[in-house]
């Protein structure tokens, strides 16, 4: 079903917003264990019919995409997003990120140096946001007939000097991760800060195909099983959110 031979990265463009601000102060903080929430309700969001198309041809055809979110998600959202991983960061309500789930989880220094939190959807920022993500969702499942069940998503925090060494997001078979999509919420970030997403041809994992800078906004979407990517040693504090569209009911080992 999927063809990805030609890996080239696609810039889709987005038209104005639809909502206003979700910038009120959260009153409660992402937990420290994935959610199997990903049901919230998506309207007024924008995501249009042919904006979905572009996602689903850029998949089908070229197995990853790389997106300006900053005008598609509601006004105020990548600041009120950036403000809870700060405070999230700063109350060291952050662990340290691991390889694998469960008694198989190794937290190795040496492949990946983040540190993560969980997002439940409990806050107005995460809800608005998880509104995003069940469009995307309902979205490919119409178009590529995947079978996205649900999505997990958690806020990534990389210290000065913090890398996350080539991987892919899921092994083939498994049934689990299908579709990554990478947010970033960096305001003012320049080529002198690092910490860009290095992303690798889905046949020859040996190419360098892309180069995404994490500025507020920027976004990677692209097939779990079948990218391979690294994120390079940051320069500064770099945030982001990662979310993983699932086929299974549960959690399974990635």
């Amino acid at each position: 079903m999927m063809n990805p031979e030609n890996t080239t990265s696609v810039i889709v463009s987005m038209p104005e917003p639809r909502l206003e601000g979700a910038t009120g102060r959260f009153d409660k903080v992402a937990g420290d264990t994935a959610s199997l929430a990903g049901k919230a309700d998506g309207a007024g969001v924008a995501a249009t019919d042919v904006w979905l198309d572009a996602l689903a041809d850029g998949l089908s055809q070229k197995a990853w995409i790389e997106l300006d979110l900053s005008a598609r998600l509601p006004v105020g959202l990548i600041e009120a997003l950036r403000n809870e991983v700060e405070i999230l960061d700063r109350t060291k309500a952050m662990e340290q990120a691991g390889i694998g789930r469960g008694t198989d989880l190794v937290k190795d220094r040496g492949v990946r140096r983040d540190r993560i939190a969980w997002m439940e959807g409990f806050t107005a920022p995460q809800a608005e946001l998880f509104s995003f993500f069940e469009m995307i969702r309902l979205g490919l499942n119409q178009r590529l007939f995947l079978g996205l069940k649900r999505y997990e998503a958690h806020y990534a925090t990389y210290q000065s000097g913090d890398f996350y060494r080539r991987h892919l997001d899921s092994f083939r078979g498994r049934a689990s991760r299908m579709v990554s999509l990478v947010l970033y919420l960096n305001e003012s970030w320049g080529l002198e800060d690092g910490g860009e997403l290095r992303v690798f041809d889905a046949m020859d994992q040996d190419q360098v195909v892309g180069l995404v800078r994490p500025e507020a906004g920027r976004a990677v979407l692209f097939l779990s099983e079948d990218v391979a990517h690294e994120v390079l040693p940051a320069k500064r504090t770099r945030y982001s959110i990662a979310c993983w569209f699932r086929q299974d009911e549960v959690p399974l080992p990635l």
